[in-house]
This record gives C-alpha cells, sequence and structure tokens, in this order.
C-alpha cells in the first residue's frame, strides 16, 4: 500500500516564490545584506554575493544571483 504525504501534495499545488530583483545597500555583519526593492520597500536577504550598489536577484530572502544593470527605453511601433 503506498502512502501519500499530504504536506509534499500542498507545497505542489502552491505556487513557487517569484524571483526579484533589489538593489543592495549594505552588508550586515550576520552574513545579510540590506536591499532596496525595485518595486519600493526595503528587504534583508541571506547572502553577501552581490557587491554594495549591486543589482540582485532575490528568492525566498535569500540572494540568488547577480543581475544585469539593463537600460529602460520606449519604443513606438
Amino acid at each position: 500500500m503506498a502512502t501519500t504525504n499530504t504536506a509534499r501534495q500542498f507545497q505542489e499545488l502552491i505556487a513557487d516564490a517569484p524571483a526579484l530583483t533589489g538593489t543592495v545597500t549594505a552588508h550586515n555583519a550576520d552574513g545579510s545584506s540590506t536591499l532596496t526593492m525595485t518595486g519600493g520597500g526595503t528587504l534583508i536577504a541571506l547572502g553577501q554575493g552581490v557587491a554594495v550598489n549591486g543589482i540582485a536577484y532575490v528568492k525566498n530572502q535569500v540572494i540568488i544571483g547577480e543581475s544585469q544593470a539593463l537600460t529602460v527605453f520606449n519604443l513606438e511601433v
């Protein structure tokens, strides 16, 4: 007889956390970083892999990598 893990089934139903972007404003003594998020607000995330003033990808309050600084422009068609 197979057993089912209801917690695992529930985790499969809910969506993954989105990857957000923010600018690193400080590295903290506990190994975390303070970020100003692109949409506004402040977040403290685990990790210091992105330099201060760099743009970081954050998922589940963990820095997962560095983002490229892209230029925003409007194009009329």
